[in-house]
């Protein structure tokens, strides 16, 4: 087998993360996405910068690494769309980095070196 390529079962999942459900999304993360949802409706990156954009993702704001007392700790969620989540959020738990810059042409990573 290649280096770095995955190994997948006949469904196609990854057997090292398992299944969604073995990760913890089961039907009570369902239900209580769906009652999160429902008390934060807006996506929260979109939402500072004065827009209204539905939220459809739960976010884990600390990566929980398979630690369900921080999976179920709800002060650990916030209401992201798809595209934040999928986006600017992964980029940021892969690399560290924020990406984009202000208006300025400035990085909006207080940790980029320019901002120091």
């Amino acid at each position: 087998m290649p280096v770095g390529a995955l190994m997948t079962d006949e469904r196609g999942y990854d057997k090292r993360r398992g299944t969604s459900a073995q990760r913890g999304y089961g039907y009570r993360w369902q239900k209580a996405r769906a009652a999160y949802l429902a008390k934060h409706p807006l996506c929260i990156n979109h939402e500072s910068k004065g827009q209204v954009v539905t939220a459809t993702v739960v976010d884990h704001v600390k990566p929980h690494k398979n630690d369900m007392k921080l999976f179920w700790d709800s002060s650990n969620w916030q209401p992201l769309c798809k595209e934040c989540h999928d986006s600017y959020k992964q980029r940021l738990e892969k690399t560290g980095r924020i990406a984009g810059c202000n208006a300025d042409g400035i990085p909006v990573d207080p940790n980029h070196h320019w901002n120091k």
